[in-house]
């Protein structure tokens, strides 16, 4: 029997010292269940993912040492743990280190390197060639890392017949891929017929977020452990894996230990989490990321422009669960064109949230603006100018507050309105970071009635889920005036963003002209959705990585 931990922790990108203490903080909880064998997820030491940090050779070299020096306090047990290899010709190696009795005793290679979607992996390592099995304690254990999973790549440890598969891992969230990947790891262990160990890696980082659920599949393909997601954890399981001692010898199997020994211990209880409902999981993938991200790069408040929408209302409602209420401001900055219904849903948000509300007219400023362009804009008719300016004198009253009291700035902005450019550069755009940039609006609208299905009393006024989506930068203006309704917009934006889809495609059951036009917006703003902040990205493809066309195209399908 062997008792295997896995220690699903938070890591931060470049955080060498951070991390190498808070992985020695784990193996200590691990030791402190008697586990033989420790598991920690992908590139644990450095970061997930590290991406032109790997091109300093200081930063990787440094990373290799923080393994040696960990591996100087592992003694009766052993840990496995993500870090960057480097050989002796630069090459570069997304690895897995395999630690006992003071001294790294052996060393896995990532094989398949991912290089699509939010991933560069070919950009930075060598693929491996070796593919060794370890001989732990008198068993064969297959060590793997990420994508090797997910590919198949096992040829080798199933050959061997091994009865336990390690999988190191940092699988980013998105909506659905919780389930599609336990589907994947209890297939994975009926075809290999062996224990399955899955380390994955959980936090935010930059426009990612990794929601741990690391677990045990036994050879039946059955979870018979489960870790918590969204939040670091230690999760341990007593494995009957079967000894087999006659297979010691073998190019391809490299000898870490014979036996482990280790005291008599109790047996303990399996822990298996609950599957969180989607919207939940969405809403806590949003809440760890934008937690992350302020926390991570120092900030300690958050500022935001509270409008009195819903947007506004479900982002300051997020930031509040992420870093509380004392940590939150919220602006109101009506103009002539904002309603008292917005001005009071605003404060009423305020008041249920608990946050310090602070309220700048933007009347005189905005006047001031129009009197200095008397003289150009003589004769002509207002339009989207003027609408745009009141946006850009709201983001200069947001950062001067963020300038003079060091809070970051959080945007509004939701993913309808960014794909299609309904959203004003260095205006509503300007901020640090956008929480629901990948959050469609019809999602916005499930999101909010999830919060205030969750408490007491509702936290985002009735009133603001109802009234229609309006920006207030006009009289009597309302989205609708420019766009088609969001449910219709949000279903063609899903097929042409989402799933890759042609306009004559999505047009098969809805109005050509409409498509055609949606598909246009989206098209000629990518010049402003490649200036907007980053954010969490909680869909399959996310503006960003996962979305790279040039602003300079000239194509069209039609």
């Amino acid at each position: 029997m062997l008792r295997v931990a896995i220690a699903q922790i938070n890591s931060c990108v470049g955080d060498l010292s951070g991390n190498s203490q808070k992985i020695a903080d784990f193996i200590f909880q691990a030791r402190e269940y008697k586990s033989d064998i420790i598991v920690f997820p992908e590139l644990t030491v450095c970061g997930y993912p590290p991406e032109d940090l790997l091109y300093k050779k200081y930063f990787v070299r440094a990373n290799i040492r923080i393994v040696k020096q960990l591996a100087k306090d592992v003694k009766d047990f052993v840990v496995v743990i993500g870090f960057v290899d480097l050989d002796n010709y630069g090459n570069r190696y997304n690895a897995a280190a395999i630690l006992y009795q003071g001294k790294i005793r052996g060393i896995y290679h990532k094989e398949r390197l991912p290089n699509y979607g939010v991933f560069d992996e070919k950009r930075y390592f060598v693929k491996g060639k070796d593919n060794p099995v370890f001989l732990i304690a008198g068993r064969l254990v297959g060590v793997n890392i990420c994508e090797d999973i997910w590919e198949g790549n096992m040829l080798i440890q199933s050959s061997m017949s091994v009865s336990l598969l390690i999988n190191l891992s940092a699988s980013p969230y998105d909506v659905g891929k919780k389930a599609a990947r336990d589907r994947l790891l209890k297939r994975r262990a009926r075809e290999m017929k062996s224990f399955l160990c899955y380390a994955n890696l959980v936090g935010g980082q930059d426009e990612l977020v990794f929601d741990g659920g690391s677990l045990f599949v036994n050879p039946e393909g059955k979870i018979i452990a489960e870790a918590k997601v969204f939040e670091e954890d230690i999760i341990v399981a007593d494995l009957d894996v079967y000894s087999d001692m006659k297979r010691k010898k073998g190019s391809s199997i490299v000898h870490i230990c014979d036996h482990i020994d280790c005291s008599k211990r109790e047996s303990i209880l399996y822990r298996k989490e609950k599957a969180l409902p989607r919207i939940a999981s969405i809403y806590k993938a949003l809440v760890l990321g934008t937690r992350d991200y302020i926390r991570k790069n120092g900030f300690k408040k958050a500022v935001i422009g509270l409008s009195g929408g819903i947007d506004s209302s479900l982002v300051t409602t997020i930031a509040v669960d992420a870093i509380g209420k004392d940590n939150v401001i919220g602006v109101s900055m009506p103009s002539i064109y904002t309603s008292q219904a917005s001005v009071s849903d605003a404060s009423q948000l305020a008041s249920n949230l608990g946050i310090r509300l602070i309220t700048i007219s933007i009347e005189r400023i905005f006047e001031a603006y129009l009197s200095a362009f008397t003289e150009e804009f003589a004769g002509l008719a207002a339009d989207s100018t003027e609408e745009n300016i009141q946006a850009r004198i709201r983001g200069n009253i947001l950062m001067a507050l963020s300038n003079k009291f060091g809070w970051i700035v959080l945007t509004t902005g939701n993913k309808s309105e960014v794909a299609v450019g309904y959203c004003t550069l260095y205006g509503d755009m300007s901020g640090g970071f956008a929480v629901i940039k990948d959050v469609p609006k019809t999602m916005v609208y499930e999101l909010a009635r999830y919060v205030n299905d969750g408490c007491d009393k509702d936290i985002i006024p009735e009133s603001v889920l109802k009234k229609p989506p309006t920006a207030e930068l006009r009289e009597n203006q309302k989205d609708q005036d420019t766009l088609p309704p969001y449910d219709i917009l949000d279903g063609i934006l899903k097929e042409y963003i989402e799933r890759h889809k042609s306009l004559r495609e999505i047009a098969r059951d809805k109005d050509f002209d409409l498509v055609k036009r949606v598909i246009s917006m989206v098209d000629r703003n990518e010049y402003k959705r490649r200036q907007a902040a980053p954010g969490v990205k909680i869909t399959p493809r996310a503006f960003g990585k996962d979305w790279r066309l040039p602003i300079t195209n000239k194509f069209r399908e039609i």
